[in-house]
């Protein structure tokens, strides 16, 4: 889709999470230097996945983008960009540009692995007006950021920073990244208000 001329950077705002409909989690994406945001519709794991990096969340092992990260650069893959696509039936779908340093190649990918590895890899997300003018919202309160996970059970809110630390190390020694990301919020809102315990 690389047409220069009609791509629209896009930056990665966060996630949301339906307090009506569980497990359905949605990527606000918002154009550079623009109100316009692209909302997409993800699953928990893919959710997941993201607010891992996002939270620089280091699991034990690697998550399967990080492994295909890993094999990509053991192949002298680079990734180039994204590029955010709308296919039939209102899905979005995206192109990996890819190079090996001598050609260049674009794969069909699921959006939310797309962005998930370009936020891995450092690299931009592009769309084009079209989609842009179709699907995208003006920023308004329903779609500014909001936690990926509903708020801490009152428990949480009053362990030591000590019991937080070792909650946490168990979480992700369990691979329970979701129990994590919320230890992890708790940790630094204190740290940002300057409120350990």
């Amino acid at each position: 889709m690389k047409d220069n001329d009609n791509r629209r950077k896009l930056n990665l705002i966060g996630i949301t999470y339906n307090q009506i409909e569980s497990g359905v989690y949605a990527l606000i994406l918002e154009e550079e230097g623009s109100d316009r945001r692209l909302p997409i519709i993800i699953g928990a794991s893919e959710a997941q996945s993201i607010e891992c990096k996002l939270q620089e969340i280091i699991p034990p092992r690697p998550l399967t983008h990080d492994l295909f990260v890993n094999v990509m650069r053991a192949y002298g893959l680079r990734l180039i960009d994204i590029d955010i696509k709308r296919i039939e039936g209102g899905i979005f779908a995206a192109d990996l540009n890819l190079t090996d340093g001598e050609r260049e190649l674009s794969i069909d990918s699921r959006s939310s692995d797309a962005i998930a590895l370009a936020i891995r890899m450092g690299v931009p997300i592009y769309t084009t007006e079209k989609v842009l003018s179709e699907v995208a919202v003006e920023r308004t309160e329903a779609y500014s950021h909001k936690p990926m996970v509903k708020k801490h059970p009152g428990s949480i809110s009053v362990m030591t920073d000590e019991k937080l630390e070792a909650l946490l190390a168990e979480a992700v020694e369990k691979e329970n990244y979701e129990e994590a990301q919320k230890i992890k919020e708790e940790l630094d809102r204190r740290r940002r208000l300057g409120k350990s315990k």
